[in-house]
Order: C-alpha cells, then sequence, then structure tokens
C-alpha cells in the first residue's frame, strides 16, 4: 500500500523501521493509550521487528497497519513518525475500528488528523460501510481528532474492549 498526502507517505512497514517503532513503543505516554490494562512498553529492536512483522502479517484489503512517514521538507522530513491502521474490533461481529499513534515529535502538527482522513477515504473506497474509532475515555486528543475528521461520536461503550470507551462512528455517505 503507497498512498501520498500533502505532508505524508503512508505505506507498509518494513523491518528497516525497527529504530523508528521502537523509539515510539518503548515510550510509556504513547502505549499508555493503546489497548487493555497497563502500557506494554517495546523492549529491544527484536520486540520492534516482532510487532513490525505482525503488522504486515495483518493485510486484508482494505484493512491494514501502515507506517505515516513525513514527506513535508520540514524537520521530521524522512522519518517514519507513526503508525495508522484498519483493523477488525476485538470480540466484535466484523466491526472495523481506525486507529493512529504517533511518535510524541510528531504530536499537535496535523499529521495525526491528515493520515486518518486517507485512510477513513481508503476504507470507504475498499467497500467499507462504517468505521469506528474507540479511545481511551481519557484520551481527549484522539477524541478530538475523531472530531475533526467528521466522525460522530456514539458515547461510552463496553463492548469490544474490558475497559469502557468513546465511541465514534464514520459512515460511508
Amino acid at each position: 500500500m503507497r498512498i501520498e498526502t500533502e505532508r505524508l507517505l503512508i505505506r507498509d512497514w518494513t523491518l528497516d523501521d525497527a529504530p523508528a517503532a521502537l523509539d515510539m513503543l518503548s515510550r510509556v505516554e504513547v502505549v499508555k493509550w493503546l489497548g487493555d490494562g497497563p502500557p506494554v512498553l517495546c523492549p529491544d529492536l527484536d520486540g520492534a521487528r516482532e510487532r513490525i512483522a505482525r503488522w504486515r502479517g495483518r493485510e486484508d484489503p482494505p484493512l491494514g497497519h501502515w507506517a505515516i512517514e513525513v514527506t513535508d521538507g520540514g524537520a521530521l522530513h524522512g522519518r517514519v513518525i507513526g503508525t495508522v491502521l484498519l483493523l477488525r474490533l476485538p470480540n466484535g461481529d466484523g466491526e472495523v475500528e481506525i486507529g493512529w499513534h504517533l511518535h510524541p515529535d510528531a504530536w499537535r502538527q496535523g499529521y495525526a488528523s491528515e493520515a486518518a482522513r486517507e485512510i477513513l477515504r481508503h476504507g470507504f473506497e475498499g467497500g467499507l460501510d462504517e468505521i469506528n474509532a474507540v479511545t481511551h475515555l481519557g484520551n481527549e486528543p484522539s477524541q478530538a481528532l475523531c472530531r475533526r475528521i467528521g466522525m460522530e461520536h456514539r458515547g461510552v461503550v463496553d463492548r469490544w474492549y474490558d475497559e469502557p470507551s468513546e465511541h465514534f462512528v464514520a459512515t460511508r455517505e
């Protein structure tokens, strides 16, 4: 997969991206928002390579897990700053979730919104009718991003994860 935006390249992860994945996933401020339970930090380069291998093995178009690389010529140019994904929600009936996580150096620069908008478009063009986002209750930045990209807030749910989550939805129309 390869999608170019004004400032980003959204592409498949490669094993050469392991240092960038490790730098992002070894930070508690990033991983505290991922999954249920206490944060699980990526321990080393081998762990990062294992995660990339899992991400690459999830290809089921239009679903996937992709690297976000900056191409805007600025201070982060050429750097893999995060990931964006479309995956089936756990414990569900096939519902699809959009997600993202970025390195703190890339926060508050609009990169996550730019990538998420393109992945929503990619999902809808790939035949999805509805895409969900599920955030931790206290993850106000991701909730604001959901609203910025046009997702509708549906309230608190405890359907897919062990802990309650804020639920947002975007539909093809």
